[in-house]
């Protein structure tokens, strides 16, 4: 995963959803998947079809979502035989993994953490229509489930789900030595339940 060079070949479909439009691709994800951004204010994300993290459920999930947090308002998405794509418009922000950060990682690091919390407590766990169908629903350490966090898979599950590969990502983006600052920047202690990080980073690494 990593942001591609401007010459990257820009596919038929992404130059046809972007009705002419100037593209700069911003993201390469692990299966071939790009994203772009136009100068009309909006993103093209287009891949191959994955079933586990389809678009499809990623933008029935963001326009639910949209009623207490701030994401992306979703304007199209579509497949074919071998790829699927979603358009959204671009909100006012930059990724934590712009190089921007690169020279700032612990700022980039907490505000991932203090994220994570707020998109936690402040979805309906009641109200959400998914659970989490990789793995069986688990109470979270407060005693009951939370939502997911990554909006092609959100659904009902285990927090430390989601703080586990976050602070695990950490490593990727940023290098070693941040996992525990964006545990503490969530508000939890990351020394409360490590056999839990373990169990979720084995999982993620072994899906």
């Amino acid at each position: 995963m990593s942001i591609p060079s401007t010459s990257v070949d820009v596919p038929v479909r992404v130059r046809e959803l972007a009705r002419g439009a100037a593209l700069t691709p911003v993201w390469l994800d692990g299966i071939g998947g790009l994203t772009f951004r136009t100068d009309d204010g909006r993103y093209i994300k287009w891949g191959p079809l994955d079933d586990e993290a389809n678009m499809r459920d990623e933008a029935e999930r963001m326009r639910w979502a949209r009623t207490w947090i701030s994401v992306p308002e979703v304007l199209e998405q579509g497949q074919d035989d071998a790829h699927e794509w979603l358009v959204t418009v671009a909100i006012d922000a930059s990724s934590a993994v712009d190089p921007r950060w690169a020279a700032e990682p612990e700022s980039a690091v907490r505000a991932v953490g203090v994220g994570l919390r707020a998109l936690h407590d402040a979805l309906p766990v009641a109200e959400c229509p998914w659970e989490w169908s990789t793995h069986q629903r688990i109470a979270d350490a407060d005693g009951r489930p939370t939502a997911f966090v990554d909006l092609a898979a959100l659904g009902v599950a285990d927090r430390w789900a989601d703080i586990a590969v976050a602070s695990m990502s950490t490593m990727w983006n940023f290098g070693t030595g941040w996992e525990d600052t964006l545990i503490e920047a969530y508000g939890v202690d990351p020394d409360r339940d490590r056999d839990r990080l373990a169990y979720y980073r084995r999982l993620w690494n072994e899906t």
